[in-house]
C-alpha cells in the first residue's frame, strides 16, 4: 500500500512539472517585441553615458541586424545592408523551414548589442525573458532555428562594425583645441577635451564620405566689432537677456545632453539622458506606434532613422572639426561680459556646424517620407527623463524648432544652427533618394 501511494505521489509530481513545462508565457506582438528592444538599448545607452555620435553608431548597428533579420516575413523587402558601404552579404534562411522572424530578429540586435554597448548584464537579463517567452510558444527545433538564423546576421553585422574605423579612433590622444584666434578650446565650466575628434574619418553607412555635403566656411575671425563674426556673437548675448517662457522651454526640451556636469559648491554630479539620437529614435517609436506600424515597417523605421543619424554625425564632426570653430561662451565671456554663461551647457567640442540640427534634419526628411507631411504627434520621448513632452505637427517643425533651439540655449550661433539643418536634410534627401526599399 504505501509503494502504491508512492507510485501515485510521483505520477501526480510528474504530470505537474509536465503541465508547468508545458504552460505558455504570453505571446506579445512582434512590433511591440522590437520596440521593447530598442528601448532596453536607449536605457543601457544613457546609463553607460555613450557619447551622442557613439550612440548613434550603436543604434545603427542593432537596428540594420533586427530588420535585416526581420524583413523575411515579407519578402518584398529588400536588404539595407546590401546597398551601403562595407558590409557582407546577409545570411539567407533555408527555404520551406519554419522561422520566427521576430525572435530571429531580437537575437541579432543583441548579439551586435552584447559586442556595441558595457552593461551587458542588464541586457541580458531582457534578453532572457524575452526568449522565454519564445520558447513557450515555440516547438525546439523552429526556436532554435531562429535563434541560429539571428546570431548569425548579428555576426555578419559586426564584421562591418570591426572594420569601420572605430577602433582606430580609441586611444587616440586628447583633444584640447587651439588658443589661435576664432578657434575652439574647452569651455566653462568644466574644460573637458574635445569628443570624438576623429569622428570624420569613420566609414559611412549610405553617402559616399565624410567630406560630401561640404558647408561654406562661417564668419572669419576678426575684432572689428562691425563684423559678422562679433555681430553673431552679440545676437547669442542679447537674445539670452530676452528669452521668453516659451523659448527657455524649447531651449531645455531639446538640450538631449547625455552627461550635464552640476556644481554645488565642492559637490560635483553628472545628471545623464537621453542623448540626440535616442530623442530621434524616441520620436521613430511614437510614430511607428501611432500608425500601428507592423513589425518590419517598425524594423525598417528605425534602421533607416539609425542610418540618418549615424552619417549626420559623421559629415557634421567632418566639418567641426576642419574649422574647430569657437563657442559663443568663449567670446562672450572674452569680449562682452567675462560673467556670462549660456542657458544650457556647452558640449565639450567644436561649435560649427550644429549637431542636433544635422541630425535633427536628416532624421525629419526619413520620418517624413516613411510617414508623411503633416504627421501630427506629441513627443514624449523624453517625458520619464525630464518631465517634458511637445506637440507637433510635422517632423520636419520638430527638427526646426530642435535647430533654434540652440540658438536659444546660448550654444550656438544662428548660422551655425541654419547650416547644420541644411546639411541634415540634404543627407536625409541623400539616403532616402539612394536606397531601394522594397522590390
Amino acid at each position: 500500500m504505501r509503494y502504491y501511494n508512492f507510485l501515485v505521489a510521483a505520477a501526480f509530481c510528474l504530470l505537474a512539472v509536465s503541465c508547468k513545462q508545458k504552460q505558455k508565457i504570453a505571446l506579445k506582438s512582434d512590433a511591440d517585441v522590437l520596440h521593447e528592444n530598442v528601448d532596453q538599448l536607449t536605457q543601457v545607452i544613457i546609463y553607460d553615458a555613450f557619447s551622442p555620435p557613439v550612440a548613434s553608431r550603436i543604434y545603427g548597428y542593432t537596428s540594420l541586424a533586427q530588420y535585416e533579420a526581420m524583413r523575411y516575413q515579407d519578402p518584398k523587402y529588400n536588404s539595407i545592408t546590401n546597398q551601403l558601404h562595407g558590409f557582407k552579404q546577409m545570411p539567407v534562411p533555408v527555404k520551406g523551414l519554419k522561422y520566427n522572424f521576430a525572435l530571429a530578429a531580437t537575437k541579432a540586435f543583441f548579439t551586435v548589442a552584447h559586442k556595441v554597448t558595457f552593461s551587458v548584464d542588464t541586457l541580458k537579463k531582457y534578453e532572457d525573458k524575452v526568449f522565454a517567452m519564445y520558447a513557450s510558444n515555440l516547438d525546439d527545433s523552429t526556436y532554435a532555428r531562429s535563434v541560429a538564423f539571428g546570431d548569425s546576421v548579428g555576426k555578419t553585422i559586426l564584421a562591418r562594425a570591426k572594420n569601420d574605423n572605430y577602433a582606430k579612433t580609441r586611444g587616440k590622444p586628447r583633444f584640447l583645441g587651439s588658443s589661435d584666434n576664432g578657434k575652439w578650446h574647452p569651455t566653462a565650466p568644466d574644460y573637458l577635451d574635445g569628443v570624438e575628434f576623429c569622428w570624420g574619418t569613420m566609414q559611412t553607412f549610405a553617402v559616399k564620405s565624410s567630406s560630401d555635403f561640404a558647408l561654406p566656411p562661417p564668419p572669419p575671425y576678426s575684432e572689428d566689432k562691425n563684423s559678422e563674426y562679433f555681430k553673431q556673437n552679440l545676437a547669442v548675448y542679447e537674445k539670452s537677456k530676452t528669452l521668453t517662457p516659451e523659448e527657455i522651454t524649447i531651449a531645455k526640451f531639446w538640450d538631449d545632453n547625455p552627461f550635464v556636469i552640476q556644481h554645488n559648491g565642492h559637490m560635483m554630479f553628472v545628471n545623464k539622458k537621453i542623448t540626440p539620437g535616442g530623442h530621434w529614435i524616441g520620436i521613430t517609436a511614437i510614430a511607428c506606434k501611432k500608425t500601428k506600424a507592423d513589425a518590419i515597417k517598425t524594423a525598417q523605421a528605425y534602421a533607416l532613422t539609425s542610418i540618418a543619424l549615424y552619417d549626420a554625425f559623421i559629415c557634421g564632426w567632418q566639418v567641426k572639426y576642419t574649422t574647430e570653430y569657437i563657442r559663443p561662451v568663449t567670446v562672450i565671456n572674452d569680449k562682452i561680459d567675462h560673467t556670462w554663461l549660456p542657458l544650457l551647457q556647452t558640449p565639450p567640442f567644436p561649435e560649427y556646424p550644429s549637431g542636433h540640427s544635422d541630425i535633427s534634419g536628416a532624421s525629419a526628411v526619413i520620418l517624413t517620407h516613411l510617414f508623411g507631411d503633416n504627421f501630427e504627434y506629441m513627443d514624449t520621448s523624453d517625458l520619464r527623463y525630464i518631465g517634458m513632452q511637445r506637440h507637433f505637427d510635422s517632423f520636419l517643425k520638430a527638427a526646426d524648432e530642435t535647430s533654434i533651439s540652440r540658438f536659444y540655449g546660448g550654444i550656438h550661433y544662428k548660422n551655425s544652427v541654419d547650416q547644420g539643418a541644411i546639411q541634415g536634410r540634404q543627407i536625409g534627401e541623400y539616403i532616402w533618394n539612394n536606397l531601394k526599399l522594397q522590390n
